[in-house]
């Protein structure tokens, strides 16, 4: 226990290090800044994959499953589920404490994960709240409203730390609520800025069309160099009743650039303007640095829920690449600017529209991999198509409408970024998995298929290597090394799993080093 108490106290995390953090931790929602989902780590290969064992699992005891994504830092994990947060030892996942929020009306949706600074964690709440918690013991340091439960509003976001910034996002996207993210003081609690995505629709400025929503419910990305911050924006509301708000919508189902020093942006691309089809927008945006076509660029990669994958120039959101990577026929085409053209004969009406890809998009919430050695960018899709029924019974407030899934067939995707074309296709069996990917240096992917498996490819061309049956995988994987030994982890209902190549005796250890 004295050792444990040791680690619990040795947490502080500089912010400054989340700009290039070691193979000894996993300190934020993406690993990196970056968003690219990959790893250094090269103990675990495609020749001994097939080796890896369970080292440990962590069951939560909870009916929730686990959707975050674990943090590590110093050798302890963060893991949550809604209105829960444990910190374990990241060697034995012995649990050092765990927090418990009060019960609340908060919708219990789902929980991404929590944040760090110094010796601080943060937590989102269901019902909108975000607490600082002590690393240290789990203790309420503060307790502040981000938004207002009763209005609709809640939260499921991991917050990103930049500096002396927590920037946290919304969730509320069934009611006729305007989409924020706020930066908060990560010391003491107060609101330094508020992004609106959408205003009021009676407000004066209001600049969306009547549109409300384009909430901010996944962690996005940031740029040091160039000091933006990027991140992704639900649909607009009313969600299907779509003559109530007419023209593009901004800043719903966009993908925006941000100041993270006073919340103001500097640019922003719509992946699906004017969306009828609930296609948030909210995907990873994915950051790469090297040359497109011959011609050294800053890019922002983003597989979007609509079925079209792009490319943008991150210093000013200009399109580079649009073209799709699942079933989509809700299109008339690409406009001069990269964006989608919808084909108004595809929005919901009363007697129905078939439509691909469905409302649970052809990919979600799910994070992808960028791969920088093969230049691939692999994501969880889904080839789906589903029925929308507009219901102007229900007037011009909230979902006005309904929609059907048909058919879905889930498939892990990769994309040669350079030219957007499918490189292989990996069928994971069933519908749309619930898993995110992680690819490592050593040319392995790790994801979760449809059926309940855990599962090991070769990353150039999706050759199954490995897999387990756990259940169905409902998070994203990460990866890391303690001690010398490499640690891959998921999640499966409310367990957590890490899995590691078998420890060698010590007599064997010692036999090689002296031949």
């Amino acid at each position: 226990m004295l050792a444990f108490q040791g680690r619990a106290r040795a947490q502080g995390l500089d912010p400054g290090t989340l700009q290039q953090p070691s193979g000894q931790s996993w300190p934020t929602y993406h690993g990196t800044y970056s968003g690219q989902h990959h790893s250094r780590l090269t103990q675990i290969t495609p020749a001994n994959v097939n080796q890896l064992t369970l080292a440990w699992a962590f069951e939560t005891g909870q009916t929730a499953q686990v959707k975050s994504t674990p943090i590590l830092v110093n050798g302890i994990l963060y893991v949550t589920t809604p209105d829960n947060v444990w910190a374990l030892d990241a060697r034995s996942a012995h649990p050092l404490w765990h927090y418990t929020y009060p019960p609340n009306q908060g919708l219990h949706i789902g929980h991404r994960g929590v944040a760090m600074y110094k010796d601080y964690v943060y937590f989102t709440t269901p019902d909108a709240h975000l607490i600082s918690l002590d690393a240290r013991n789990g203790k309420v340091r503060w307790d502040i409203v981000i938004a207002d439960v009763m209005k609709g509003y809640w939260t499921t976001v991991a917050p990103l730390v930049i500096r002396d910034h927590l920037l946290v996002g919304t969730s509320g996207d069934f009611d006729n609520l305007p989409g924020m993210l706020k930066s908060i003081d990560p010391e003491t609690g107060d609101t330094q800025w508020t992004f609106y995505s959408t205003l009021p629709r009676e407000a004066p400025e209001a600049f969306s069309g009547g549109a409300t929503g384009g909430n901010m419910w996944i962690t996005g990305t940031y740029d040091p160099q160039v000091n933006l911050f990027y991140v992704g924006t639900g649909n607009p509301t009313p969600v299907l009743a779509a003559g109530a708000r007419p023209g593009d919508n901004p800043w719903t189902c966009s993908i925006v650039a941000l100041n993270p020093d006073n919340g103001k942006l500097v640019w922003g691309f719509q992946p699906s303007p004017h969306d009828t089809h609930d296609w948030d927008a909210v995907e990873v945006p994915v950051l790469v640095d090297g040359k497109f076509k011959g011609t050294p660029r800053k890019m922002l990669l983003q597989a979007s829920r609509n079925g079209y994958f792009f490319v943008l120039d991150r210093t000013s959101g200009k399109s580079l690449l649009t073209t799709p990577f699942a079933a989509v026929n809700w299109s008339a085409g690409v406009d001069q600017d990269g964006r989608p053209i919808p084909n108004p004969a595809k929005e919901p009406a009363r007697d129905g529209r078939l439509i691909a890809p469905d409302e649970g998009g052809a990919t979600n919430y799910r994070s992808p991999s960028f791969d920088a050695q093969t230049g691939l960018f692999i994501v969880s899709a889904q080839d789906s198509y589903g029925i929308y029924f507009s219901k102007p019974e229900h007037g011009e407030y909230g979902w006005a409408g309904a929609d059907y899934g048909l058919f879905g067939k889930g498939t892990l995707r990769a994309i040669d970024y350079q030219t957007g074309k499918i490189r292989w296709t990996h069928d994971l069996g069933g519908g749309a998995s619930g898993a995110g990917v992680l690819t490592t240096d050593s040319g392995l992917t790790f994801t979760g298929d449809s059926v309940g498996s855990v599962l090991a490819l070769r990353t150039r061309d999706g050759t199954t290597l490995w897999h387990s049956r756990i259940g169905r995988v409902g998070n994203s994987p990460i990866t890391y090394e303690l001690d010398g030994r490499q640690y891959v982890l998921v999640a499966s209902g409310g367990t957590l799993y890490a899995w590691a190549l078998p420890d060698r005796p010590v007599a064997m250890e010692r036999g090689r080093r002296s031949h």
